[in-house]
């Protein structure tokens, strides 16, 4: 059904306020229907573009297949190690930031979200939906949840944004020089001065969090007033609640919550390095800092939400700073898809396990209770 037909309906005025809504609701999923498809077209015309065009132009894929096949039996070893490590890492992060959830409930719950926003339209809120999912079938809601999935995303940003920063400091001590880098770092100082900023304000005053609270339901419920929506059920009290919750949680877990993101973070770096020096990248030609520098772009890039999980952009992004860096093309592409291969593949299969089994296992009592209250 057309927008005129809907607007022609509407000015008939139907008798039955149901009809009305129902146009309304088949028009807003007409639209947003549209607009996911939009994205997937995009999402598979850039990754086609790259991986078929772009790469091939870099070095040819077979001889990228021959490096591969060319690893050592010791290094293909390493590979799984860091890989095993990078997944162990998942769970830390939610068992800081929400008291009571097992290590084990945090690894899975980790691992769905982070699988399924890669495969699936929507992405990032697809994960976020998943984590509410899951949480909520193992008996654990209300505002922690909700606290525990803020605090984790904004120490996950932070971390994207503040490594390009550290990443420039280290090739600047070490006499090197990248401009996409310098332009990276710049942006991504700027973003992380907007964020903590935010973030301070957002906890420095109880009225503020209540009057930004207010604001807030008003907007939103003036905007759900005009899709015939009911109100919210939350108000600049709850940010007030929300602001001392988070203040409790952090002053409390603020160390623990940082070094599980930072290793969880720095696991990943370790399998770029580890494959690197597989494809026998001596440190002559990239170092360790300029392998640290690829890979702060990287995850810049991989942030971008055009594809799942950065798909091609990082590929791209990555091959193109190692072989400014000194890599042989068609190294830096054997490393650049060994590192990807083994920081997506793995994180697919068993978040799309974890995604399909995720009733399985409730949390025990004194979880539930402990993180819900």
């Amino acid at each position: 059904m057309s927008s005129a037909e809907i607007e022609a309906a509407l000015s008939d005025e139907p008798e039955d306020e149901l009809v009305r809504v129902e146009l309304e609701e088949s028009e807003r999923k007409r639209r947003t229907g549209r607009r996911r498809v939009i994205g997937i077209v995009v999402s598979v015309a850039v990754i086609a573009v790259v991986f078929v065009f772009a790469l091939p132009r870099i070095a040819n894929y077979r001889d990228v297949w021959e490096v591969v096949q060319g690893l050592s039996w010791p290094w293909i070893v390493g590979l799984l190690v860091a890989s095993s490590l990078d997944i162990a890492t998942y769970g830390p992060p939610w068992v800081a930031s929400l008291p009571g959830l097992s290590y084990v409930h945090a690894t899975r719950v980790t691992l769905a979200s982070t699988g399924l926003s890669m495969v699936a339209p929507g992405g990032a809120a697809v994960g976020i939906a998943t984590s509410f999912a899951m949480l909520k079938a193992w008996g654990l809601r209300g505002r922690p949840v909700g606290l525990a999935v803020a605090v984790t995303s904004v120490w996950n940003q932070l971390l994207i944004l503040g490594v390009p920063i550290v990443a420039l400091a280290g090739l600047v001590a070490e006499g090197g020089r990248s401009r996409t880098l310098e332009l990276v770092a710049v942006i991504s100082l700027a973003v992380f001065g907007v964020v903590v900023a935010a973030f301070a304000i957002g906890l420095s005053s109880a009225r503020l969090a209540r009057r930004v609270g207010d604001r807030a339901a008003r907007t939103a419920n003036w905007l759900k007033r005009l899709f015939r929506r009911a109100p919210v059920a939350w108000n600049g009290g709850a940010f007030a609640r929300f602001r001392d919750e988070a203040i409790v949680l952090i002053r409390r877990r603020w160390a623990f919550l940082t070094f599980a993101t930072l290793a969880n973070h720095l696991t990943v770096f370790l399998v770029l390095l580890v494959s690197l020096r597989a494809v026998d990248i001596p440190r002559s030609h990239v170092t360790i800092v300029e392998a640290f520098a690829a890979w702060a772009l990287a995850r810049v890039l991989g942030s971008i939400p055009i594809t799942p999980g950065g798909v091609g952009f990082v590929e791209l992004g990555l091959t193109g700073a190692l072989v400014a860096f000194g890599a042989s093309s068609t190294e830096a592409v054997a490393a650049t898809l060994i590192y990807r291969v083994l920081t997506t593949l793995p994180t697919v299969l068993l978040g799309l396990l974890a995604a399909a089994t995720w009733k399985a296992g409730r949390a025990p009592p004194s979880q539930v209770s402990e993180s819900a209250g």
